[in-house]
C-alpha cells in the first residue's frame, strides 16, 4: 500500500513489493499470482475492517436507503483519503487478470454483506440490491479516480442511487 500510496498503480511492482516486505520474489508470488491479486487482497482487508467498524457502530439513519447512504459515505471518504491508493485499486478491479478473479470475488462478497447488513430489514430483492449498490461504488469510485466527479459528488451520486434502489 506504500507503493501504490507514493505512485499508484504502476508503483507496485512486485520486486519492489517483495524488497519492502524483506521476502524472495519467489515467496512473494507463491502468495500472489500478480499485483492485481495482491491489490485486490489488500482491498479485501480494508473492506472486512470497515464491515468490522459497521459491527461495532452501525450506520444511521431510520430508513435502509439513509443506513446504505451513511455507509457509502463513511467508505468512499475513506478512500478519497488517499487517491493514489484507491486509483490503484480500482485499476485493480478493472483487471481481466485471471489471478485476481478470487480477490475480486472476495472484495464483492464482503460489499454485497456490508450493504445487505445495513439495508437490515427482510426483503425478497436483498441480495440484488446490496450487489447493485456494490456495482454503483465501484462505478462511482472510478469516475472520481477518472476525474469525473469530486468528492461530493460523487457521494450525491451513491445517495441518489440507494434511494432509487430502495425506495
Amino acid at each position: 500500500m506504500t507503493l501504490a500510496g507514493e505512485g499508484g498503480y504502476e508503483a507496485v511492482q512486485m520486486r519492489d513489493v517483495a524488497a519492502r516486505a524483506n521476502v524472495a520474489l519467489g515467496t512473494l508470488y507463491r502468495h500472489f499470482a500478480s499485483k492485481d491479486q495482491l491489490l485486490l487482497a489488500a482491498l479485501a482487508t480494508q473492506a472486512r475492517q470497515l464491515r468490522d467498524r459497521l459491527t461495532e457502530r452501525p450506520a444511521p439513519g431510520a430508513t435502509a436507503a439513509a443506513r446504505v447512504g451513511a455507509v457509502l459515505r463513511r467508505a468512499s471518504r475513506s478512500m478519497e483519503g488517499d487517491p493514489n491508493v484507491t486509483g490503484a485499486m480500482v485499476t485493480a478491479l478493472s483487471s481481466a487478470d485471471p489471478h485476481a478473479g478470487i480477490a475480486k470475488h472476495e472484495v464483492f462478497v464482503v460489499m454485497t454483506s456490508i450493504f445487505a447488513d445495513a439495508i437490515g430489514e427482510e426483503r425478497a430483492d436483498l441480495e440484488a440490491a446490496a450487489r447493485a449498490l456494490g456495482m454503483v461504488w465501484f462505478s462511482a469510485l472510478a469516475f472520481w479516480v477518472g476525474g469525473l466527479l469530486d468528492g461530493p459528488g460523487m457521494e450525491h451520486e451513491l445517495e441518489s442511487a440507494a434511494r432509487l434502489i430502495l425506495g
